[in-house]
């Protein structure tokens, strides 16, 4: 893959994650090498520690945080540090099975043109245990239509798979920017970020390439933003407000019936 564009992970870390140092060791074990680095909006002594015990560097955002801004940030610093047209925002909580990049640099390499990459994950909680659930198995099936490879560079198989929620798993994202330009993310919300981002950039030119492979693991715990954001109410008003931009307001009010009573199954199945 030597003749293949760079590729980064942009690492945002927040706060004290403790999981944050499995994250980077998933990303220094993989097949095939890529640039990492660690970009924070709140620097503290912990990520300084951590960052010098495996050699990264630390990237700061001053101001104030942001989710699209802090993004945005990381993506930037990946491209402008490292050369990488190919950034995947690497979540702190989560894991990369070791054949991530080799998956990724693959499917470039037969899909210039592609705009993002996704792959399938796994659900695990804090102590890294599976969880069986139905929730990834349901987004599988909505993904179905990127199977179509010589279709997912048009408008309707791309946003066919967004249409009824968004299937395509954040961590297990990575996008091209010789395809989507700068900034990536243009939007200010908290929890639909990605959701919004990958609607606009199905409307774009550019391939959408899932590979169907658990090449992520998504760990969900009491300290994730996703269980924030359900508590607060604020996930249930900005998925309102997707479903309304994709769908008359009779659909977005049907379908958000049936997200709300998804949010108190998180804990077992997110």
């Amino acid at each position: 893959m030597s003749n293949s564009p760079r590729h980064a992970f942009a690492v945002c870390a927040y706060q004290e994650s403790p999981y944050l140092e499995e994250c980077l060791r998933s990303l220094l074990s993989q097949s095939e090498e890529s640039e990492i680095l660690i970009c924070t909006s709140t620097p503290n002594d912990f990520l300084r520690s951590i960052a010098e015990k495996y050699e990264l560097p630390l990237y700061i955002r001053e101001g104030q945080s942001s989710l699209a801004g802090d993004w945005n940030f990381a993506v930037e610093k990946a491209f402008t540090e490292t050369g990488a047209r190919l950034i995947t925002v690497a979540h702190q909580d989560d894991r990369y099975r070791k054949d991530y990049t080799k998956a990724l640099l693959h499917a470039h390499a037969f899909c210039p043109d592609m705009s993002l990459f996704c792959t399938r994950y796994r659900t695990i909680d804090g102590s890294g245990k599976v969880i069986k659930g139905r929730s990834e198995e349901v987004k599988r099936l909505l993904r179905l239509p990127l199977r179509l490879r010589g279709l997912a560079d048009t408008g309707f198989i791309k946003r066919l798979v967004l249409r009824f929620g968004n299937s395509i798993g954040c961590p297990t994202c990575t996008y091209n920017l010789d395809v989507t330009g700068l900034p990536l993310f243009r939007n200010s919300y908290s929890f639909v970020t990605d959701w919004d981002t990958l609607w606009r950039l199905a409307g774009e030119p550019g391939r959408f390439v899932c590979i169907e492979k658990e090449l992520v693991d998504y760990r969900i715990h009491d300290g994730a933003a996703t269980k924030a954001n359900i508590q607060n109410h604020n996930r249930e008003k900005e998925e309102t407000e997707m479903f309304r931009k994709i769908w008359p307001a009779f659909g977005a009010a049907l379908l958000m019936h049936f997200y709300r009573k998804a949010y108190g199954a998180y804990e077992q199945d997110s």
